[in-house]
């Protein structure tokens, strides 16, 4: 007979390995808490370096970014600026009509002041021209070779422009064809001429012209929008009235080499320096306060300061490129 005992003892319940039974499911056993391994910090001046390098090397790309994006915005904003005071200036009758001041006609025009509105309607190109044609200068606009006359007047004015940088305003010129009009508004009026050749260095110069006739000749760069290979130029023939033209005060042997074609301004190494140190200084404070403040502290700060010296030094690095890129 079966006790009642023997009817209460069971088999033992087989299971896996790892889990406890219970009345109505299994679970898997809780595994066992390992607590992390410690995290390897790398020495304070293994970081500072690491910082500092990541800085230059953002501050490289900043340079590229400039030359690309930032370089347009700051022409364009010359240009609006430019365009209101020239603007002005005619209206007062008071824009500049030859190579000096209108108060004092024996003081050279300063780099940089407007001195005529080019238009050319197949290019869509609106550009107030500057008086000068070293590399600053076209950052901001085309510029008049200060040792030619004004447009409108007898004689040969150059103009310049750059052919990629800075907006690029001269970037089309070599889709110009005889026949096509430019319009140049001066101190003295609005000045019409006609494309009569588009050439680069080494093709047949233009017919000479006749004595008192005007000419207008634009000049930019032609090839790689990186590396250059040559000028390109364009001849117009002036077909509206001549204009009084005064005796010119500087020759073409008295302009600086720096605004030649295709020239470098050697004197913006000065600028690159006074700008540089700062940025150097401001890399090696943010790199410290990174790892003795602390890493998000350091680049909340980091990134107006660096950013803006960044920007100043590529401003004044990009004059060491030639003038006409």
């Amino acid at each position: 007979m079966t006790t009642t005992a023997s009817r209460l003892e069971t088999k033992p319940e087989t299971r896996p390995a790892g889990q406890v039974s219970r009345p109505g499911r299994t679970r898997k056993a809780p595994r066992v808490f390992k607590p992390p391994k410690p995290r390897r910090v790398a020495p304070a001046g293994v970081r500072v370096i690491a910082t500092a390098i990541t800085l230059f090397s953002l501050s490289l790309l900043g340079f590229s970014g400039y030359l690309a994006f930032g370089a347009r915005l700051h022409h364009d904003r010359a240009q609006l600026v430019a365009w209101a005071n020239f603007r002005k200036d005619l209206a007062d009758a008071t824009a500049p009509t030859s190579q000096t001041k209108p108060d004092n006609p024996k003081q050279l025009l300063d780099l940089g002041t407007p001195v005529a509105l080019l238009e050319i309607p197949k290019l869509h190109l609106k550009e107030v021209v500057f008086e000068g044609t070293t590399a600053s200068v076209l950052e901001m606009g085309p510029g008049h070779l200060r040792s030619t006359v004004l447009p409108g007047q007898a004689g040969v004015s150059e103009i310049m422009g750059r052919a990629a940088l800075y907006g690029g305003p001269f970037g089309q010129l070599s889709t110009l064809e005889p026949g096509d009009a430019i319009n140049v508004t001066t101190g003295r009026g609005v000045h019409n001429y006609k494309v009569i050749d588009v050439r680069l260095s080494g093709m047949p110069q233009p017919p000479p012209m006749a004595v008192g006739a005007g000419r207008l000749l634009l000049a930019t760069a032609y090839g790689g929008p990186i590396v250059p290979t040559d000028v390109l130029r364009v001849d117009a023939d002036l077909t509206s009235p001549v204009q009084p033209t005064r005796p010119l005060v500087i020759a073409g042997s008295k302009v600086s080499p720096a605004e030649k074609p295709m020239a470098i301004d050697r004197r913006a190494w000065l600028w690159v320096i006074a700008w540089e140190w700062p940025l150097v200084i401001a890399v090696v404070l943010v790199s410290l306060a990174r790892v003795y403040w602390g890493r998000w502290q350091a680049w909340i700060i980091a990134v107006p300061i660096v950013s803006f010296l960044g920007f100043a030094t590529a401003d004044v690095a990009a004059r060491l490129l030639p003038n006409l890129m």
